[in-house]
């Protein structure tokens, strides 16, 4: 009997909230298969590289599919320990009250709605959440920022922000502040990252403070300095969790925070 009491006991500890590994929503986009059979067909999808990093650093991925129906974006929400809002499309620049300029590149309003909803339902649950490249500049939108449409309308001389090497290799610098939740992360004023990117903060969002900037000026990080856990990265620290180890410090908090630990 007492071996069973024991049992019982160690299982309910399992089981419990501080044996649970958290749940992490990865928002998802379509792609669209351009040859064969089913060329036009639409399948939901992120890069695997998201779901890795999630489960090499304690958390369960999952999916969240893209979808418009409002109850079912908050109904995700509520299955779901964490947000991560991943890459993809430029954002529609109806979201920042400005007209497409010539270098925009596509775009998926769609998609924009569903993950301002879905970031609207987190933020509602007090939930953390990590933005990634394309989801940095979604929040950075939500609350009111805007975006340069392509880093050629800065009108300065700027770094090579989309590189045309592996996604795994660092080529440009960022800067962190040592006031910021990111410098409290990595523990370094700067470091190498990879940069897959055209787009970048122009005007920082309402109650958003810049985290990080590369050498030339170009905001790489941003986090909200009135809530637990809001951080956004322009760079992919989802594609270097092999390559570069530090990089894992950031996968590593976020889910810390998502199992309120």
């Amino acid at each position: 009997h007492f071996f069973i009491i024991c049992l019982c006991l160690e299982r309910s500890e399992r089981n419990g909230k501080n044996m649970k590994k958290p749940v992490i929503g990865i928002s998802g986009s379509l792609i669209i298969d351009s040859s064969g059979s089913f060329a036009g067909y639409k399948r939901s999808y992120v890069n695997n590289d998201y779901i890795l990093s999630v489960i090499k650093n304690g958390g369960i991925p999952f999916i969240i599919p893209f979808n418009e129906n409002e109850e079912v974006i908050k109904a995700q929400i509520e299955m779901v320990d964490g947000l991560l809002l991943s890459g993809g499309q430029d954002v529609a620049p109806k979201n920042y009250g400005e007209e497409p300029t010539p270098k925009l590149g596509d775009i998926f309003p769609e998609r924009d709605d569903f993950e301002y909803g879905l970031l609207r339902a987190a933020l509602e649950a007090n939930k953390p959440v990590l933005g990634i490249c394309r989801g940095a500049q979604i929040i950075n939108t939500y609350f009111n920022g805007s975006l340069y449409q392509d880093l050629s309308y800065i009108g300065t001389e700027v770094l090579k922000h989309n590189q045309e090497n592996s996604p795994s290799m660092v080529t440009h610098s960022v800067m962190i502040d040592k006031s910021s939740k990111l410098f409290g992360i990595f523990g370094e004023e700067k470091f190498m990252v990879n940069s897959f990117h055209h787009q970048a903060v122009k005007k920082v969002g309402d109650g958003l403070a810049i985290s990080a900037k590369a050498p030339d000026g170009v905001i790489e990080a941003i986090e909200k300095t009135d809530y637990p856990f809001l951080v956004a990265v322009q760079w992919h620290p989802e594609m270097l969790h092999l390559t570069v180890e530090m990089m894992n410090k950031l996968f590593i908090r976020f889910i810390k925070e998502a199992a309120n630990e």
